[in-house]
């Protein structure tokens, strides 16, 4: 039996009349977003990355303002469309990115969370962890950037920066 989820039967009828606004328009761009309680935005590709995001900070004493994942087939503009969705919540401080480069490019992130700071003329502080596909070169991109972005390797560093970056 081949099961579509493009139906337009129950999936058709879905009432997004209570849905937070943010949510509908992250996935009217294929990301996924859910809003929580804390101050500290997260970034991520891969719902798993997500969940560990969210702990490590915990761990360190934050508290996660979301959980937005991006996807393995992420592009530039969605990057963008990203930062522009956590950038308009009024709780958050501090923007963390983590990504893991297996499907996803770091460059593509990269030229993405560069643009999206330009753009959004962003001040909230920024630390972002790179692993993976290209990761060297999205770490040049940053470097380059002239823009104010923390650039950690080690996920446990990370996390305590923008924990750090909140209190």
């Amino acid at each position: 039996a081949v099961v579509s989820t493009q139906s337009t039967g129950i999936f058709g009828m879905e009432d997004t009349s209570e849905s937070d606004p943010r949510e509908l328009e992250a996935a009217e761009s294929d990301l996924n977003y859910i809003a929580m309680d804390g101050n500290i935005a997260c970034l991520v590709n891969g719902a798993g990355l997500a969940m560990a995001t969210m702990d490590i900070i915990q761990l360190h004493g934050g508290s996660p303002a979301n959980f937005l994942d991006v996807g393995g087939k992420v592009q530039e503009e969605q990057v963008e469309k990203a930062f522009n969705i956590l950038t308009r919540d009024p709780a958050v401080k501090a923007i963390f990115v983590n990504i893991f480069g297996g499907i996803v490019d770091c460059k593509v992130i990269a030229s993405g969370i560069i643009s999206a700071c330009q753009k959004t003329s962003l001040e909230l502080p920024l630390v972002v962890r790179l692993k993976g596909s290209n990761m060297d070169a999205a770490r040049d991109l940053l470097a380059s950037s002239g823009l104010k972005i923390q650039a950690i390797d080690q996920l446990n560093d990370a996390a305590e920066a923008v924990v750090k970056c909140v209190m």
